[in-house]
């Protein structure tokens, strides 16, 4: 297995600088998966680690050994793009085996490796058939098997699921968390998918703007987000995201809105007079008969079966998210009085630098 290094990598083109700087360590077997919005370079940093893009300063490495000035060729990893690329003219097993043939491997190697990469991937049974023969989701475990077969010193996942619809997606993950407890390789994967990334990752990095906002567990991130951005990009649905201001309190402060006053707990480094916001999932807020912490009305019921989602608007508030389970009998126009956890309750300072991930009862 392999361990991935990157060193203050930076990425410029011409003056345009589009990597700031990053530094970076994906374990031996692990399973890191990159997100972030459009254009945050997610996928230059992969391009990078493959070789297939330069870099302006810093250093890749791969088991230690700097590799900045070693062709794709010669780094011995495999890569699986978006489109499956595959050779419409050739069979499975001939896309399969393409590259090892190219390499002077021996044929009963081949033909080895070939079976072995079809049992894992359930291609057994389609091994002569072209790709126009086969399903997406059979055509990206081709491009997936085309990998395996190179037994490289690691994946890189380039939005492999993107073109599948959600049944394709649902059942692609799957198998490919099972790939990764069966070969235990080190793999890097870039989505703009929430859910791939929290299914799927050992550990995130979470990316914007070239830089690397937080690098966590997939339940570190959601629990414990370092700042607004995260916060508001982990978790789907998103997080609600509020802008309050802080005032004096008896025990502690009020964070105080547009209709609204919410008692907390004092919080270090946020004082009466502040600006600062605050984050609740959807999960974590409830309907009370009590008195409410936020009031608003509701404008579209999605009733799931299992479980329901409610989306609010109030006088001042950005769209709120409810989470339920089970079925709510609640309908568009209907005024629902809201209440926060406050054991879930995420604070952020007027830069959206996280204060506080919980502040008590």
């Amino acid at each position: 297995m392999t361990e991935i290094r990157l060193k203050e990598v930076k990425k410029a083109y011409g003056p345009v600088e589009v990597i700031h700087g990053i530094d970076l360590t994906v374990a031996s077997g692990e399973f890191c998966v990159f997100v972030g919005p459009s254009g945050c370079g997610k996928s230059t940093l992969l391009r990078i680690i493959a070789g297939l893009e330069g870099i302006t300063s810093g250093a890749v490495e791969i088991d230690g050994a700097v590799v900045n000035d070693i062709p794709a060729s010669e780094r011995g990893l495999a890569m699986v793009f978006q489109s499956y690329a595959l050779y419409p003219h050739m069979s499975v097993y001939k896309n399969m085996a393409f590259g090892l043939e190219n390499s002077k491997m021996p044929r009963s190697e081949i033909d080895a490796r070939v079976t072995r990469a079809a049992e894992m991937l359930q291609l057994g049974d389609y091994l002569h058939r072209k790709p126009k023969a086969l399903s997406g989701g059979q055509r990206q475990r081709v491009a997936i098997g085309r990998a395996i077969v190179r037994d490289p010193k690691a994946f890189l996942f380039d939005e492999p699921l993107s073109n599948l619809d959600a049944e394709l997606r649902v059942a692609m993950r799957k198998e490919l968390a099972a790939l990764h407890a069966s070969i235990g390789g080190t793999m890097i994967y870039v989505t703009h998918d929430q859910v791939e990334a929290m299914t799927l990752a050992d550990k995130i990095v979470v990316l914007q703007s070239g830089r690397i906002e937080q690098v966590g567990t997939p339940l570190d991130l959601y629990n414990r987000p370092c700042n607004a951005f995260v916060a508001g990009f982990i978790g789907s649905p998103r997080m609600n995201i509020i802008e309050a201001r802080a005032e004096a309190a008896p025990d502690g402060l009020i964070l105080s809105g547009a209709g609204f006053r919410i008692p907390i707990p004092a919080v270090d480094g946020l004082a009466p007079g502040d600006a600062c916001s605050f984050g609740i999932r959807p999960e974590h807020l409830d309907m009370t008969d009590g008195d409410p912490d936020l009031s608003a009305t509701v404008t579209l019921t999605e009733q799931l079966g299992g479980e329901t989602y409610l989306y609010c608007d109030g006088d001042g508030l950005p769209q709120i998210t409810l989470h339920r389970p089970g079925q709510l009998a609640v309908q568009a126009g209907q005024q629902v009085a809201l209440r926060i956890d406050r054991s879930q309750m995420h604070v952020f300072d007027a830069n959206g630098d996280t204060l506080a991930n919980g502040v008590g009862a």
